[in-house]
């Protein structure tokens, strides 16, 4: 750990970043501005770089071809002004010359050589020069150039030598003079450059530190101005979140006359007119329930009385005529089908005020399940079918009301009786770590997309004009899922016409306790396949989920229990995937073909 770092994560640094970008606008905001300032403050140092650098070297270039030139011009007229003809006193003339220019020149780096091609003359002087071990800095393309015309000035940008043994930036120039009786000989004067180049590193340095300054100061006012914008954002945003959960009193405060405080007045007018209308609709909703409540209550005791007397009239049915010993048992059936709907509407409304309490205690779900496979089997008997009990796990007591999960089960039992066409009905119990589930499968008619999307709907029936075998109100899978949900369970379904349908209902192991995957697959081992080896059918789910229906996918529905099933419902169909929000509405993808989400 060093300033407050833990260098030994860097690896995690570049997710830590793509969050934060993905996460912060005002951090995206300030590093863009940030980088695109750094990348013109980058350009425009280069440029005036360049611009100064080229200036100061086109300005000693100048300088070097004026005091070449004037040196030249000025060694040329004493030389022509002498009269010298004798070997040595030319000799004497050339030295006195070259060590005026020497004396001339700041550098004191001077050469002279007697152009060649001009005949052997033993009596002309022999080139000098003070570039000591630097006199390689003269090329040979200097040479030919200056060689070539003898009339003009060349120069050409080298590396002088120090007295350090380094170099520095310099520049050489070449003419040509006429030494009387010895013939012409060229001249190399060198310039040194360190002065410029030192004044080229102050302004880029110079220009580094400012480029770091202006930085800072737009990061800073970049930061001040986006935070200026974002927090109005952040409040509104923030605002809107404790709307959705539920703190309908909540409003943006409103401080100044711009685009915000207008925004500000726009959104608390909204959240009055939301405000009205969910009062508006939760009174509506709650006399609603009273209302279901008070007439169930109110229709108890004239139901009971005609339950009484029906019952007696039941009893005696073989004392009657035929005609009115039907209507007696016609009677009955229906008198018991009122006081179940009547049952089940107090149920309802029981989930509807949120007043349902679960009375826990140590059930075996396998055993469970072998009372409800006995107490409806003479009703599948009746109707053709044979129900077989498969329990490869679950052999435990979990924590569970019993009721409600026994009512489950006939529910869904019931269900795979009446729509099995008479055919084989598998009831299956197992558990694994986190749950304990149970599975009712039957090979019946199937539900098409549409009718898996409703089924778990309040009143509803796939096919209206099919006869009802078993008296069901309409309201029980409605009723199951609730129970389901109360038990933070999942009740879930996969159908597929002609191949039957599943219902699968898991229930965590500890109550309270998430459930990580449910150890019976939703779509079963038997169900038809695609060509990629994929179970084809429409699935619904039907209750809070985190993993799929393999304990490995992420298709999810929230509830707390309250309210009707269909309200948390996610579907899975060609189309779309459609996961109900609270209010009915569905949204999301989903496919046909696979049942995994």
């Amino acid at each position: 750990m060093l300033f407050g770092v833990d260098w030994r994560r860097w690896r995690e640094w570049p997710d830590r970043f793509a969050h934060v970008w993905r996460t912060s606008l005002q951090f995206r905001t300030v590093l863009l501005t940030v980088a695109l300032t750094g990348a013109a403050v980058l350009v425009a140092g280069f440029l005036v770089s360049f611009i100064v650098g080229n200036g100061l070297y086109q300005s000693r270039l100048d300088q070097a071809y004026h005091d070449s030139a004037r040196a030249t011009t000025d060694a040329q007229k004493k030389l022509d002004a002498s009269d010298a003809t004798d070997p040595e006193a030319i000799d004497n003339l050339f030295l006195q010359v070259f060590g005026d220019i020497k004396n001339s020149t700041t550098t004191g780096l001077v050469a002279s050589f007697r152009v060649p091609g001009q005949g052997i003359d033993a009596a002309a002087p022999v080139g000098v020069s003070t570039f000591g071990s630097g006199r390689d800095v003269i090329t040979k393309d200097l040479r030919k150039a200056v060689q070539s015309a003898p009339h003009s000035v060349f120069a050409q940008s080298v590396a002088l030598p120090s007295s350090d043994g380094s170099t520095d930036p310099g520049i050489v120039v070449g003419s040509q003079l006429q030494l009387p009786t010895a013939g012409r000989y060229e001249l190399y004067i060198g310039y040194d450059l360190s002065d410029s180049e030192q004044t080229l590193l102050f302004v880029q340095h110079t220009l580094l530190i400012v480029g770091l300054v202006l930085l800072l100061l737009i990061a800073g006012i970049t930061y001040l101005v986006v935070r200026l914008i974002v927090t109005p954002i952040r409040v509104a945003a923030q605002t809107s979140q404790r709307l959705a959960d539920g703190d309908l009193e909540v409003r943006m405060p409103i401080a100044n006359e711009d685009a915000f405080a207008t925004l500000a007045r726009s959104f608390n007018g909204m959240a009055d007119a939301l405000q009205r209308q969910i009062t508006q609709l939760a009174t509506l909703s709650q006399l609603q329930q009273r209302f279901v409540s008070d007439v169930s209550h109110e229709l108890r005791t004239p139901l009971t009385t005609i339950r009484l007397a029906g019952d007696v009239i039941y009893d005696q049915r073989e004392d009657f005529p035929p005609a009115t010993a039907r209507t007696a048992e016609l009677l009955h059936a229906q008198v018991e089908r009122f006081d179940r709907l009547l049952s089940d509407l107090l149920e309802i409304s029981r989930y509807d005020a949120g007043s349902v309490v679960l009375e826990l205690e140590p059930t075996n779900l396998v055993r469970l399940a072998e009372d409800a496979v006995d107490d409806m089997r003479p009703l599948a008997v009746t109707n053709g079918s044979e129900v077989r009990l498969e329990a490869p796990g679950g052999y435990f007591e979990v924590e569970m009301d019993p009721r409600r999960v026994r009512r489950v089960l006939r529910n869904v039992l019931g269900n795979a009786i009446e729509h099995g066409e008479g055919k084989a009905i598998v009831v299956t119990v197992d558990s694994n770590q986190s749950a304990v589930a149970l599975s009712v499968r039957d090979y019946g008619l199937g539900m098409t997309e549409r009718e898996v999307a409703h089924v778990f709907d309040r009143f509803w029936r796939a096919d209206p004009s099919r006869k009802r075998t078993i008296g069901g109100t309409g309201l029980g899978l409605a009723i199951s899922l609730e129970d389901a949900a109360k038990h933070d369970g999942w009740l879930d379904v996969w159908s597929s016409p002609h191949e039957g349908s599943n219902f699968r209902l898991t229930l965590p192991r500890v109550p309270g306790e998430p459930i990580a995957s449910s150890p019976i697959s939703l779509a079963p081992s038997d169900a038809p396949r695609d060509a990629d080896d994929r179970p084809i059918g429409h699935e619904l789910i039907g209750a809070q989920h985190d993993g799929d229906d393999n304990g490995n996918g992420a298709s999810r529905s929230r509830g707390n229990g309250r309210g009707s099933g269909r309200e948390r419902l996610g579907a899975w169909w060609r189309g779309d995937n459609r996961k109900q929000d609270g209010r009915g509405n569905g949204r999301g993808s989903g496919r046909e073909g696979t049942v995994k989400a």
